[in-house]
């Protein structure tokens, strides 16, 4: 079953359901969290309107209307959610989060976050790969090359290596495939703990940890507390502040490895970012072992078209290109997956390690990491339009009008 057909097939068995019955809302998430993992939708959102409940998903990074649906009478949508990710019901004033356990085989991990809105709460469901998928670093999409260098930097001892990119880039995900790889590799003889908010993946072989900032038990504080657990290898789910990224880097010279995400749009924008942060120049030169940061494009659906134009006339750097044209497998929308763009900065070279203890600026720091090796996402989406794999429009849509 194609996606058309899927996408198409729910909305009318949800219009279906009566929204009187009493089972109306248990049947209306069943069936729509099914046809979300069948559709390998990343998202639902039910957002309530004077209308009723507006429910779309993402999928390749994109939303896409499901429809607006009765909130339920005898029993409420959002409500249900709420249930199975044991919530508090009773509770529509707060923000709160929760995992809805999926005990069957290859069914995906799932979360749900409510938020109150002016007409009701609202609900982000978040689905994550089935647990067969993106196991490890090979796993990913990574060029060949680069899956080498990542994995001998999780290979060392000690030292902080970092996953950037901006909100909805993969960063989790390669972060979790790292730390599967450091488990497979170590055989149980690596002591491998995480620091999470919140744990959005189980981890076989891994301690994890959910801080609790309202009990004063933080991804800083937890983390000077763990030094005394006798870890090795330190997974904390995301630096968000000074305090975080201080005891990250502490930890990378104290003979820990360290793997982390943090919110950067290049390799060379992270290490400005963490220096603007406060972070110390010597912590930055002695405790990265790396940088990956990545981005997630929409990948062309086999209906592509060529440019008919001269593509330079676009602005683009390229001898051709394609455009999204537009069939059923891709629900009209030119495109089908997703590709995966990442550059490697690694802090060895000396002259780039200078350059950070004189705190130069990112282009800096970038064009001695490019003469050092690393391949730039721009130039791999260069090559990726080039190619057909995706268009200049969605590379503008990821990257930005400055992408060239």
């Amino acid at each position: 079953m194609n996606q058309a057909t899927e996408a198409g097939d729910i909305t009318d068995q949800l219009r279906q359901l009566d929204p009187g019955h009493a089972e109306y809302a248990t049947r209306f998430v069943d069936q729509l969290l099914q046809a979300a993992q069948t559709i390998a939708a990343s998202d639902i959102h039910l957002q309530p309107t004077p209308a009723g409940l507006d429910v779309r998903w993402r999928i390749d990074g994109v939303l896409q209307p499901i429809g607006c649906f009765p909130r339920g009478e005898a029993a409420d949508i959002v409500n249900r959610l709420k249930v199975l990710a044991e919530l508090l019901t009773y509770r529509n004033d707060v923000p709160q989060e929760g995992r809805i356990r999926r005990a069957e085989a290859g069914q995906v991990e799932v979360r749900v976050s409510s938020f109150p809105t002016l007409h009701g709460e609202r609900a982000v469901v978040r689905m994550f790969a089935a647990l067969d998928d993106f196991l490890h670093v090979d796993r990913l999409g990574l060029p060949d090359d680069l899956v080498v260098s990542l994995r001998r930097l999780i290979s060392e001892t000690s030292g902080a290596m970092i996953i950037s990119g901006p909100a909805g880039s993969g960063k989790t995900t390669t972060a979790y495939a790292c730390v599967r790889e450091l488990v497979r590799m170590a055989n149980q003889g690596r002591s491998i703990v995480s620091l999470e908010d919140p744990i959005e993946v189980a981890v076989d072989g891994v301690s994890q940890s959910q801080v609790n900032s309202s009990g004063d038990f933080t991804l800083a504080t937890g983390l000077r507390s763990l030094m005394r657990q006798d870890p090795e290898v330190i997974l904390v789910g995301e630096i968000r502040d000074r305090e975080t990224a201080e005891a990250t880097f502490q930890a990378s010279l104290t003979g820990h490895l360290v793997i982390s995400t943090f919110h950067a749009a290049s390799a060379a924008g992270a290490i400005s970012r963490l220096s603007d942060m406060g972070i110390e120049p010597y912590l930055l030169r002695s405790g990265v072992l790396g940088i990956l940061c990545q981005r997630l494009l929409r990948r062309l659906c086999d209906c592509k078209q060529p440019v008919a134009e001269d593509p330079a006339v676009a602005g683009l750097p390229t001898r051709r290109a394609w455009s999204a044209a537009g069939c059923p497998a891709c629900l009209a929308s030119g495109y089908r997956s997703r590709l995966v763009l990442a550059e490697l900065l690694e802090s060895s070279p000396s002259e780039l390690g200078r350059a950070i203890l004189s705190r130069d600026d990112s282009s800096q720091l970038e064009k001695l990491a490019i003469q050092a090796g690393m391949v730039p996402i721009r130039q791999q989406a260069t090559a990726a339009v080039e190619a057909g794999a995706t268009s200049a429009e969605e590379v503008r849509r990821v990257l930005g009008l400055s992408w060239a």
